[in-house]
């Protein structure tokens, strides 16, 4: 069992975020002392963090974590990761429109200049 400090270190999440994700129901530690509410973690605690870390660094929201975490047999992640794949190209295509606007924007602020 490691204390949340311990926890925080070993994952690369910070104390304040893991409370916000026992909060939120995401992360819930293994076990809260009672008597002095220590929040401990273990190694199953451990699996579920690296895979926070992970959904959060490919730009998941809390509700997609949320959604994640509660199909315990990630039957589903396959899905959710196939979405966000989806999502993230349709932002590129709309950057790109954009950068082509900005581009044909300033060709046209050059050739009233000249």
């Amino acid at each position: 069992m490691y204390k949340i400090s311990e926890f925080a270190k070993l994952t690369g999440l910070s104390r304040e975020t893991l409370r916000y994700y026992a909060d939120v129901k995401l992360l819930e530690p293994a076990y809260i002392d009672p008597k002095n509410n220590y929040r401990y973690y273990d190694d199953g605690s451990y699996f579920l963090a690296v895979l926070l870390v992970k959904l959060r660094s490919l730009g998941f929201t809390i509700q997609e974590m949320i959604s994640v975490m509660e199909d315990e047999s990630f039957a589903n992640l396959d899905t959710l990761l196939r979405q966000k794949r989806k999502k993230i190209m349709l932002q590129i295509e709309e950057l790109q429109l954009q950068m082509k606007a900005i581009d044909e924007f300033l060709l046209s602020g050059e050739e009233e200049s000249k």
